[in-house]
């Protein structure tokens, strides 16, 4: 029993490793666009 909870220990340790270096690694950027939009506003004259 000690042997899967030392197995599953070791996973969880190397998943967040590896999440880690993934994040700061990778471009996780999202794409960007430019969007413009007329807005009408009800202003009072």
């Amino acid at each position: 029993m000690g042997r899967i909870i030392k197995g599953l220990l070791v996973l969880a340790v190397l998943g967040f490793a590896y999440l880690t270096a993934y994040a700061y690694l990778a471009d996780l950027r999202p794409a960007q666009s430019e969007i413009k939009v007329p807005v009408t506003l009800n202003a009072v004259e």
